[in-house]
């Protein structure tokens, strides 16, 4: 079964027919909210997601499916615009497709998610030149529902990838050979490998240039370290879509007890900008009880001093209607800064309107909610925004 979320009805329909063409049933659903519901209730084998919906953004629903244990193995794929590209699969998207589309590239991008959706063993490429590193890695994301092949050199790896693609690969940075980036590089170039997730597991201290370039290449970067096991195994699971409830019952503590953690929220500096007290009331206890460091404002002047005090601001939650310079000339005049350019928004909308999200996003909002905001839905975008 295909779920179809997706609020066009003309594009929805021919996602529809494209799932009968192919012997598969579909579910339409048209707000994210719905799509959740749909997705816990029937476990769909795959789903066509677009990221503008009504009453929250495609990455929020993306987020919350993968974050829960029952449906992070669903392949997704996303509708978007092409600069979207990298920021769906580095958070677990199966493929991309970039609007418009043809009937053609929807046909070709159906068989995969179809192909890929069927039930087999899948398969992990372990690139590592320690021998007793690959053997603990190996032990630790080892089980019967994958099959792992080790090699020890960059060359290895891309000879091993050239004759059968895998569905994920890890790569240590510090090969005997080439270096890691090298490895990345080639996989890039190459159109027959260029869609393989690639997770970089590194002992390496990394400087910001070099993390910042690994973003763009490999879907997730690893440290070495105390956390480091339950995060390989994770961001592995991820990308392989492997079913949790399959895994071992310790794997499966090991990931709740990483998805059940705030830890991407502790410490981290939230402002708040609304003009009820109440609402700044009621969100700052939701975030304050996270381990949070809660900054309000009641104008959108205000908002834009403190961003500007205040370096530790890691995120904003941005009311749209405020008296004088509402949400929107607000977050204008933050994006105008360079500075901010990359300060993730999520703006708090009233009326989710089609234009009203546009609006939202042209002025620079990187997320939306529809009020009165869910706490668990908005806990799932500060975890993604913060996350990484």
């Amino acid at each position: 079964m295909l779920l179809v979320v997706e609020d066009d009805a003309h594009y929805a329909r021919v996602l529809v027919d494209l799932a009968h063409d192919n012997g598969l049933k579909a579910l339409v659903a048209m707000r994210g909210s719905d799509a959740l519901n749909l997705a816990q209730e029937y476990r769909p084998t795959a789903i066509s997601l677009d990221i503008f919906l009504p009453d929250m953004l495609g990455w929020t629903v993306l987020s919350q499916l993968k974050q829960s244990a029952a449906t992070r193995h669903i392949p997704i794929q996303i509708i978007s615009l092409d600069e979207d590209r990298q920021h769906g699969l580095t958070r677990g998207a199966f493929a991309f497709m970039s609007k418009p589309t043809t009937t053609d590239s929807l046909a070709r991008a159906f068989s995969r998610l179809k192909a890929y959706a069927e039930p087999r063993r899948k398969t992990l490429l372990l690139v590592e030149d320690n021998e007793a590193e690959r053997l603990s890695i190996a032990a630790l994301l080892g089980h019967d529902d994958i099959d792992i092949t080790s090699v020890g050199s960059g060359a290895e790896a891309l000879s091993v990838l050239k004759q059968a693609p895998a569905d994920c690969v890890v790569l240590d940075l510090s090969l005997p050979d080439m270096s890691g980036f090298e490895v990345l590089e080639k996989i890039r170039d190459d159109g027959e490998i260029a869609e393989v997730p690639v997770v970089v597991f590194t002992g390496r201290e990394l400087s910001p240039e070099e993390d910042a370039q690994l973003h763009t290449m490999a879907r997730s970067v690893v440290v070495k370290g105390v956390e480091s096991p339950e995060r390989l195994l994770d961001e592995t699971a991820l990308f392989l879509h492997r079913v949790v409830a399959d895994m071992p019952q310790a794997k499966q503590a090991m990931l709740e007890v990483l998805h059940r953690s705030d830890e991407d929220l502790v410490g981290e500096t939230v402002l708040l900008v609304d003009d009820d007290a109440r609402n700044i009331f009621a969100l700052s206890s939701v975030l304050e009880r996270r381990g949070m460091r809660v900054l309000t404002a009641t104008t959108g002047i205000e908002a834009i001093e403190v961003i500007n005090m205040d370096p530790a601001v890691a995120i904003v939650l941005m009311d749209i209607m405020m008296p004088g310079m509402d949400g929107y000339e607000t977050m204008q005049v933050i994006r105008s800064d360079p500075k901010f350019r990359r300060l993730p928004i999520v703006a708090l909308t009233a009326k989710a309107m089609k234009g009203d999200r546009e609006k939202c996003l042209e002025a620079g909002a990187s997320d939306y909610l529809a009020k009165p905001v869910n706490t668990e839905q908005l806990l799932s975008a500060l975890r993604m925004w913060l996350h990484r």
